[in-house]
């Protein structure tokens, strides 16, 4: 045979590769939203009624295997969620599939596939919460669970004044309890501020990297009794230097608080 018709052996360079293509592992991101009211906070306890407990149980009901879901923000007793985020290993359930075994006070807002290394909370930018407060003489019936009933007075200037302080690093040892697992103390405050809701509910909004046990709650409630010329405004900056549990104000109730959103 001629040089033109020599055979040429191995692989022909346009030929398809046959071999099936290896499929990436995934993981599921959830975005969730909650009533805290009737749960004992996120994490699963045993013989509580908690978010974490409920969630791994529906998911359990629609998918082969159990799961263990890592979560945003590890929310207390009694505060709501609108932007949770979890996450879990494995593909995700849909959220139609989801929301018809879980109670009314949960639901999941969005199910999606994401990389395998996703973690909810390792991979989170900031988060964003926000404290309602219903300053008025009388309670409403349906701000009840929602807002923290404020019935001392508020100098809104105060609270304007204090939050104006709180971007930047800081250390919020004074804003959480003495005794905690916390070995960190300081924060990064992206931006904080008191807006208005209604004629008489104000929310303080707080976008951060991440934050202490009652951290917000200590913060709002120590603002408020500044507001209500309980305790000293000018100390406010000085609290955020690491000063004492003790110097700063009460924790206000969990049932103003929401987390709001998540950012990656």
């Amino acid at each position: 045979m001629g040089r033109r018709g020599r055979a040429v052996h191995g692989r022909c360079p346009l030929r398809a590769d046959r071999r099936p293509a290896q499929r990436l592992a995934l993981a599921a991101r959830l975005l969730l939203e909650y009533d805290g009211t009737e749960f004992a906070g996120w994490a699963r306890q045993p013989g509580t009624r908690t978010v974490q407990q409920v969630l791994e149980d529906a998911l359990e009901q629609v998918r082969p295997e159990p799961v263990a879901l890592t979560v945003a923000g590890r929310t207390d007793s009694g505060v709501h969620a609108r932007g949770q985020v979890a996450s879990h290993s494995g593909a995700p359930a849909s959220a139609g599939a989801l929301n018809g075994t879980l109670p009314p006070d949960l639901r999941v807002l969005a199910s999606e596939e994401v990389p395998e290394r996703f973690d909810a909370r390792r991979d989170a930018v900031s988060r964003t919460y926000r404290y309602r407060v219903l300053d008025s003489r009388v309670a409403r019936v349906f701000e009840r669970n929602r807002a923290l009933h404020w019935r001392y007075g508020i100098d809104r200037v105060v609270l304007d004044e204090c939050a104006a302080m709180l971007p930047g690093k800081h250390d919020f040892t004074a804003f959480t309890p003495t005794q905690t697992y916390h070995e960190r103390f300081e924060r990064r405050v992206f931006g904080a501020e008191w807006v208005d809701e209604t004629d008489d509910v104000i929310a303080f909004w707080i976008e951060a990297d991440s934050y202490m046990k009652r951290m917000v709650r200590t913060l709002a409630g120590t603002m408020l009794a500044m507001a209500a010329g309980r305790t000293d405004a000018q100390t406010f900056g000085q609290l955020l230097e690491g000063r004492p549990r003790v110097e700063a104000g009460d924790t206000a109730g969990a049932h103003g608080l929401y987390l709001e959103r998540v950012r990656y």
